[in-house]
């Protein structure tokens, strides 16, 4: 579309252009318009001048008011958000809805030549900019990064915020009486700016378990099972469980990362690292983003950027050219190197259309592989070496089975749960565990089976390495969503307690997780409170391994989301330990336990023994030292104590807290900048008291 300012230069071209050609005009008309012009009177061509300039100026208004309109058609038409932002953003449109009539009306007055205050233009042209704003930001959260929106969801409040305060602002001095507005779309327009305030000031209630969840996957590096639940839920919430999911969600990322030019490089490469979980979670190959996160261009274009190479060259899973593309039983290609992977991890459909596969043969593409081959030839384009591949899980007799076959062992598996023999029974529920960890299938299939009830009688077996495959078993099956309910029927807990209490120490961390997996149903964290189960978890937090200490505290922070289970965490001493977590270098988990102390100091008891001069100190060397998030963290941890004690105000001032605050504000994350304010500001009004 053409701006405003750009149609004026053309037309006074043109005006330029026409009396360039009336001066040089020899015919008739030419010199009857020439005659015209020069016998004007003075004050005819000043007349004519105001005309032109007040029709350039109604054109202007109604131009300004015509981009409102189309902004909010626009909006309309924009589709399905992202989920994290999906409320935020619906909120949004349906509020700028709601300006649609009150601009009509303006337009209706423009058309009708009445002339529009100054003042109401200058409204309406920061209405613009607050509109343009606005619909770049619903644009993001409709085809941005899903795994940019999760971990940046504070910040993206932030972005609405600021976008409400712009409309707000715009609207601030609108002269409705002499616009002519009518009085109900007067106060449709107030009612949706009180609104806005009121959503600026609103603090929403954060999703625990899966901000949980997008804390533990974070902060790991490793693929243990708890780890594997939390991504299972995260894909499944964010939407990034198939192929063509991940394919969407990768070029996302890579125009994300484009754009940000090699800024905010650790949240870049926490996407990244995000991203290439959910692939090998799915079963689909990691290639295509590049270890260096500011360029993230396929490795193999990265010689041969400017080359563009035909879409039906690349595999749609990886998005790289293809050196040995097959043909599967639906007719789509893919590279076959990928396609085998997804096929290993127990996989039975096409990536790309979703259809079941009727057999899993590979054809190979000779046709297409020619044709590739000529292209690189033409276009002087390597293809790149391809690596041995591994020997394939299919040829190992540990790995999962195919078809009807999966489905006959599984269900004797099942069946040997409950065999006299102890030999029989020890193999089978080491094989169920094994099968359990591959993939959703397998769970699914494993409890259709009815694997579930066995493997919790199977809890309480004297034999110690039998009791940890059950409750290893029982932690992948928990996975599943639909699983967790019918685990929970046959009353696990008290056994997985047990466990935790006198089993082996590999029996010990996965009953910690296997705790954590229950207790996102919020009548197993009542059970696990009542059954004695968070004194257990303590111990383990202060004296586990590293990976069940880890376990420990996933655990307890999803149970202290329960008001009666904080009390007892508290009573039963789960802070001293925590405490002294924080300068555990091994552990890597300071953000997940300010989480657990942020919630134990909402409590007076809680508040009573984190309020020490020592802890005060802790808290303040995180501000000066801490990561980005530790320095969040601790500031939120800071300002709970400190808006209930004024007296840990002083000792934290005396720590030297507030350089570091003013560096958090003016740097820190959009949580951390907000937290800092508040903080500081409790600290000026401290002063006069």
């Amino acid at each position: 579309m053409v701006s405003v300012g750009e149609r004026n230069v053309l037309r006074r071209e043109e005006i330029i252009r026409e009396g360039e050609n009336n001066v040089n005009d020899n015919s008739i008309v030419g010199v009857l318009n020439q005659l015209m012009i020069n016998n004007k009177r003075p004050g005819d061509h000043d007349q004519d001048q105001d005309q032109d300039q007040e029709q350039d100026q109604n054109q202007d208004r109604m131009d300004v008011v015509e981009e409102l309109i189309n902004i909010v058609e626009q909006v309309k038409c924009i589709g399905e958000y992202r989920r994290t932002q999906r409320k935020e953003c619906q909120s949004l449109l349906r509020r700028l809805k709601l300006l649609s009539p009150f601009l009509e009306e303006v337009k209706d007055m423009v058309e009708e030549k009445k002339k529009i205050p100054e003042s109401a233009m200058e409204c309406l042209t920061r209405l613009k900019k607050a509109f343009l704003s606005s619909k770049k930001l619903l644009n993001t959260c409709h085809c941005g990064s899903k795994i940019y929106l999760a971990i940046e969801a504070e910040a993206m409040m932030g972005r609405f915020h600021y976008v409400y305060g712009k409309i707000s602002r715009a609207l601030d001095g609108m002269p409705y009486d002499e616009l002519g507005i009518s009085e109900e779309e007067k106060e449709q327009v107030e009612l949706m700016r009180t609104q806005i305030r009121r959503a600026k000031k609103r603090t929403d209630t954060q999703d625990m378990e899966f901000t949980m969840d997008l804390m533990v996957i974070l902060s790991t590096e490793n693929d243990r099972n708890a780890e594997k639940a939390s991504i299972e839920r995260l894909a499944n919430k964010l939407a990034l469980h198939t192929a063509e999911d991940l394919r969407a969600e990768t070029l996302a990322v890579r125009k994300l990362v484009n754009e940000r030019k090699g800024h905010n490089a650790e949240s870049t490469q926490q996407i990244i690292d995000l991203l290439n979980k959910f692939k090998k979670f799915a079963g689909v190959p990691e290639t295509g983003i590049l270890d260096d996160p500011v360029l993230l261009i396929p490795k193999t274009l990265e010689k041969s950027a400017s080359i563009a190479i035909p879409h039906e060259f690349l595999c749609p899973i990886t998005l790289e050219i293809m050196t040995d593309p097959v043909i599967v039983s639906t007719g789509q290609t893919y590279e076959r190197e990928s396609i085998q992977q997804w096929l290993d991890s127990s996989h039975r459909t096409c990536p790309k259309t979703g259809q079941l596969l009727t057999h899993t043969t590979l054809v190979p593409n000779f046709a297409l592989k020619n044709l590739i081959h000529q292209w690189c030839t033409k276009n002087n384009f390597h293809l790149p070496a391809k690596e041995t591949a591994p020997e394939s899980p299919s040829k190992n007799p540990n790995s999962a089975f195919t078809g009807n076959e999966e489905e006959r062992q599984i269900l004797t598996l099942v069946q040997n749960l409950s065999s006299s023999q102890l030999d029989v029974q020890r193999k089978a529920v080491a094989k169920i565990r094994m099968l359990s960890k591959e993939s959703p299938e397998n769970r699914i299939l494993i409890a259709t089976s009815g694997g579930v009830r066995p493997l919790v009688e199977l809890l309480t077996y004297p034999d110690s390495k039998i009791r940890e495959h059950a409750v290893t078993a029982i932690l992948n099956l928990s996975i599943d969503e639909s699983n967790k309910k019918l685990i929970s029927k046959e009353e696990p807990i008290p056994a997985i307690i047990d466990i935790l209490e006198n089993g082996t120490v590999g029996a010990k961390e996965n009953s910690a997780a296997t705790l954590f997996s229950l207790s996102m149903l919020d009548e197993n964290k009542v059970k696990i409170g009542e059954l004695n189960g968070i004194p257990p978890l303590i111990l383990l937090l202060k004296s586990g391994t590293i990976r069940g200490k880890k376990d420990a505290v996933t655990a307890l922070f999803n149970l202290c989301l329960n008001h009666t289970n904080k009390s007892m965490a508290i009573e039963a001493g789960i802070i001293p330990p925590l405490i002294n977590l924080l300068e555990d270098k091994n552990l890597d988990m300071v953000d997940e336990i300010l989480s657990i102390i942020l919630l134990l100091a909402l409590s007076q008891d809680g508040r009573q023994q984190l309020g020490q001069l020592s802890f005060i100190e802790t808290l303040v060397n995180l501000i000066k030292d801490g990561t980005p998030k530790n320095k969040e963290c601790a500031t939120a941890v800071l300002l709970e104590l400190c808006s209930k004690n004024s007296n840990l105000i002083l000792a934290a001032l005396q720590y030297g807290v507030y350089q570091p605050l003013a560096d958090i504000s003016d740097n820190g994350t959009n949580r951390g900048r907000r937290k800092a304010n508040s903080l500081m500001q409790l600290m000026r009004e401290s002063e006069h008291l």
